[in-house]
């Protein structure tokens, strides 16, 4: 039963059977029935229902129910953890120590977050009126999740809109819906009323589209591939919505010749395999110096050579499988052609021998991958890949280093490795995404936000910055004369 609507569990009305497998092994997860245009009708009508309510709650008790909220998911964080493993395949140690841990302080985050709603303070700026600022919700949100990160995306959709005090329909992807479920049953339970959550799985042609074009949905939320974004953005136009959209990326990870080179391998190899690579801010390009570019290679290939696939469940596993024998194959075609082309693949680029007659046979995963030898022009290098696969190429100056990084229709993430102040001010100005680490790749934190230039998208997840993308803002202008005829009508009124 994957459909969660008005505070429980039902079956879909869709024709499709919903099939949850573990891409580590292949085995079956769960069962259940794809949501049809009738479960979204439900979905959006009991958010609709319970909108007024939840918006008429003072910001103090919307506070108090998500504090609620995040002490019950702590209380279910090791269940959490390995049913977000089952489902995605993600190492257990990612899930434990990352996934639920993040997802619980983005809860008490938003929790606290939900009594800031401030806008500007009542002033006299005509001289006649006093005039202030009143921050409301926008209604019913419609959202879309990825696969990459099931729970702590449903988290960063339901949290920012329901601190403002909006309901929510959240659409997690097909193939990992459970988090999303269990969240929304975390929410009844910690006493958040029926209908503010509301969670519908299923395809994205059926589902996804009828939840984005519905009259009463006021807002849209999607994190996924910037092709699709597009897609969401023309349907939520044909209704005039609110749109927040958090696309791709092809993070550049550039590296000056007077970098801490030990940091810089050990960041890149962290930084482009967490999650078995498939994180829109993971590292993918590593321009570097070449001064320090075949040091630097060697570093990373024989850190990307010890690391140990196997069973996600074992905590000395560090990278478990991709989450689908189709994102694998996708993944392998780039490297592939990148072969075929005059590419050297200096570790990687294959299924890892080493589970070859054991469970994890038939599992969705690939070695770590260093590609070397391409152009700034290649597939490899220009578009998103979403897998354990890091390029790299040299540079020579400062400037074509920058110019290297912003070359890409994406601006999600990027990091720059360098001991110079001057350069790293550069660095951080130039580069054009939405987030630049110096010396480190791919932290994150409740209180910053997360969102993209270019092709990455519009608006912000987490952080307070968030909330402006689930209200809208009122002016309310109050006479403070009196009079029955005020002075500017005179442009009405000759005498």
């Amino acid at each position: 039963m994957h459909q969660y609507i008005a505070g429980r569990r039902e079956d879909g009305t869709g024709e499709a059977d919903l099939t949850v497998l573990d891409p580590a092994t292949g085995r079956v997860v769960a069962r259940s029935t794809h949501a049809g245009a009738e479960d979204v009708e439900r979905a959006v009508a009991a958010a609709r229902a319970a909108q007024p309510g939840w918006a008429g709650a003072t910001p103090g008790e919307r506070s108090a129910l998500m504090h609620r909220l995040a002490a019950v998911l702590d209380e279910r964080s090791a269940d959490l953890a390995a049913l977000e493993t089952s489902q995605t395949g993600k190492p257990i140690r990612l899930t434990t120590n990352f996934d639920v841990p993040g997802t619980v302080d983005n809860v008490a985050f938003f929790a606290g977050a939900a009594r800031q709603l401030e806008g500007k303070a009542q002033a006299e700026y005509s001289g006649q009126h006093a005039s202030s600022i009143r921050r409301e919700p926008i209604g019913v949100v419609g959202s879309i999740a990825p696969w990459n990160y099931p729970l702590q995306m449903a988290a960063w959709k339901i949290l920012p809109a329901i601190a403002a005090g909006n309901t929510i329909v959240l659409k997690p992807a097909e193939i990992t819906p459970l988090t999303a479920i269990a969240f929304a049953e975390a929410c009844t339970e910690a006493g958040i009323p029926d209908g503010v959550v509301n969670v519908v799985t299923g395809h994205g042609r059926v589902a996804g589209e009828a939840l984005i074009g519905h009259p009463d949905v006021d807002m849209v939320s999607f994190t996924g591939s910037t092709p699709v974004g597009k897609r969401i953005a023309e349907i939520a136009a044909q209704t005039v919505k609110r749109v927040h959209l958090e696309l791709g990326g092809k993070a550049p990870f550039v590296v000056f010749d007077d970098a801490d080179l030990e940091a810089a391998i050990h960041g890149a190899v962290a930084g482009s395999l967490i999650n078995t690579g498939q994180d829109c801010t993971a590292a993918t390009r590593a321009y570097v110096h070449r001064s320090r570019f075949d040091e630097f290679v060697e570093g990373v290939a024989e850190l990307f050579a010890a690391i140990k696939l196997g069973d996600p469940t074992d905590p000395a596993t560090d990278l478990g499988p991709l989450s689908s024998l189709r994102q694998r194959d996708a993944v392998a075609g780039y490297v592939e052609r990148a072969r075929g082309y005059g590419a050297k693949i200096v570790v990687g680029g294959a299924f890892p021998d080493e589970l070859r007659g054991t469970a994890y046979e038939s599992g969705a995963y690939y070695r770590p991958t260093l590609v070397t030898g391409v152009s700034q022009d290649s597939e490899i290098v220009q578009q998103e890949l979403f897998g354990p696969v890091l390029v790299a190429l040299p540079f020579d100056d400062d400037d074509e280093a920058i110019r290297l990084a912003n070359d890409t229709p994406f601006g999600l993430a990027a990091s720059a490795w360098t001991r110079d102040l001057v350069r790293a001010h550069r660095a951080s100005r130039e580069i054009q995404a939405g987030c630049v680490w110096i010396n480190d790749h791919i932290p994150i934190i409740s209180e910053m936000p997360h969102g993209g230039y270019k092709q990455s998208g519009y608006g912000k997840d987490m952080s307070s910055y968030s909330l402006e993308e689930y209200t809208q803002v009122k002016h309310v202008m109050h006479d403070i004369t009196g009079a029955a005829r005020k002075d500017w009508h005179r442009t009405i009124f000759s005498a």
